[in-house]
């Protein structure tokens, strides 16, 4: 970790949502990297030299450090998040609770959530930092098991640890809906839409929406179609007798997951509010070219 910092001289940056706007003065900004790319690494330094100029203090770790990367979050005006996706899932996480607006940078493959890459960073990031942008908030998923309170940004599976079916049984609002014979369930947010949920059936949310969807894995027989839940809903997953699991958020942070537990997954109070710079409808018309692999 490195901070570079010289009586920080305040930026005024100016984001919107809707009918919103949100002035911040810049004077510290954090960067989350990926920390087995070297291109990363190396971009990490082009952007603490640019801050320098302008007299902003900056600091950086590795994303996947999300212990270390939440006690420097406290105080930073912006993230950037440099990698890909999932580079982008840890940044996420690690904000919590704080609400902090997050850029990312792609140098990954896809970038469904990401969208500067590393020329648009060098050159953009001064006028976005001058007020150029607007704020996209996402809904985020809190999940609670034994008692221990669990957030992710694209989804919660809970999944077979072994190549069989398993009973999961599955209530909404206190209301059992079925139980289903199949290698597990993922409960995914509008931004994890385009992930695990959407491989496995489920369809694509506009990127703002608050629904959450519930999605079985190769369910044998039964109910075995992707719903789409209120964002008031609230998902009890369990186990019947037999069945050993694992639960994931993000496909980060796994957690053994055995018979008598009960995972709850709702709308989180939290979200992650990524800092734009192309228009709304940027989702859409790079939609196709991403679901091809082309990004």
């Amino acid at each position: 970790m490195s901070t570079i910092s010289s009586q920080p001289t305040a930026e005024k940056l100016t984001l919107k949502f809707g009918n919103v706007t949100v002035d911040l003065s810049v004077k510290r900004i954090g960067i989350l990297y990926h920390p087995e790319l070297e291109k990363a690494k190396a971009l990490v330094a082009e952007l603490e030299e640019l801050l320098s100029t302008r007299k902003i203090s900056c600091w950086h770790c590795s994303a996947w450090d999300e212990d270390e990367a939440r006690r420097q979050v406290a105080g930073s005006d912006l993230i950037l998040s440099i990698g890909g996706d999932g580079t982008i899932l840890h940044s996420a996480r690690a904000i919590i609770p704080r609400s902090v607006p997050l850029m990312g940078i792609n140098l990954g493959q896809l970038g469904f959530i990401a969208e500067l890459n590393a020329a648009e960073a060098l050159s953009r990031l001064p006028g976005v930092i001058n007020g150029e942008g607007w704020l996209d908030d996402r809904a985020m998923l809190e999940a609670d098991v034994d008692g221990k309170s669990l957030h992710a940004l694209n989804d919660v599976v809970l999944r077979s640890s072994i190549a069989r079916l398993i009973p999961i049984t599955a209530k909404i609002d206190g209301e059992e809906l079925t139980t289903y014979p199949a290698d597990g369930v993922v409960v995914a947010s509008a931004t994890g839409s385009t992930g695990y949920s959407l491989a496995v059936g489920g369809p694509v949310l506009h990127p703002q929406s608050r629904q959450m969807i519930l999605t079985p894995i190769a369910c044998h027989l039964g109910l075995n179609r992707a719903l789409v839940l209120s964002p008031e809903s609230v998902v009890e997953l369990s186990i019947d007798e037999g069945g050993k699991a694992t639960f994931s958020l993000d496909g980060q942070v796994n957690l053994p997951f055995k018979e008598g537990q009960t995972a709850t997954v709702k709308i989180s109070p939290h979200a992650t509010h990524f800092l734009r710079i192309h228009p709304p409808a940027y989702f859409y018309s790079t939609l196709w070219q991403k679901l091809k692999g082309k990004g």
